[in-house]
């Protein structure tokens, strides 16, 4: 996979996405929670950790232009879910666009967050 694959997208929208005020963590999809709980649970091993980029989705856009990243966030309470949302959107498309322009590829990025929750 090169640097402007999925996989490096994932880690750099979480990246950016974690370090938002506000945001208490990413909620992985649903693909990803069915799999860990499908894993066999071993006596001697630590429980499974859902890495950060599980809660992070990244898609070429229709027509293979672009990409469309998706974030799923659980926010922290006492704060306005609609500013850190925001601030989620507009940090991960700087991200992604950034780290794009590094690797020399110039393509549009459209962002979505979606709040799953909100942790005590």
């Amino acid at each position: 996979m090169t640097a402007t694959g999925t996989t490096a997208l994932l880690g750099v929208a979480a990246e950016a996405a974690l370090a938002v005020p506000g945001v208490a963590g990413l909620q992985p999809r649903l693909a990803h929670r069915l799999a860990a709980a499908a894993a066999p649970a071993r006596a001697n091993t630590a429980p499974h950790r859902t890495p950060p980029e599980a809660g992070v989705r990244a898609d070429r856009a229709p027509g293979g232009s672009g990409w469309h990243i998706e974030v799923r966030c659980v926010l922290t309470e006492g704060r306005r879910a609609l500013d850190i949302a925001r601030n989620v959107h507009d940090r991960v498309a700087a991200a992604v666009i950034a780290h794009l322009a590094t690797h020399g590829v110039a393509e549009p990025v459209t962002v979505s967050v979606t709040v799953t929750g909100a942790a005590a």
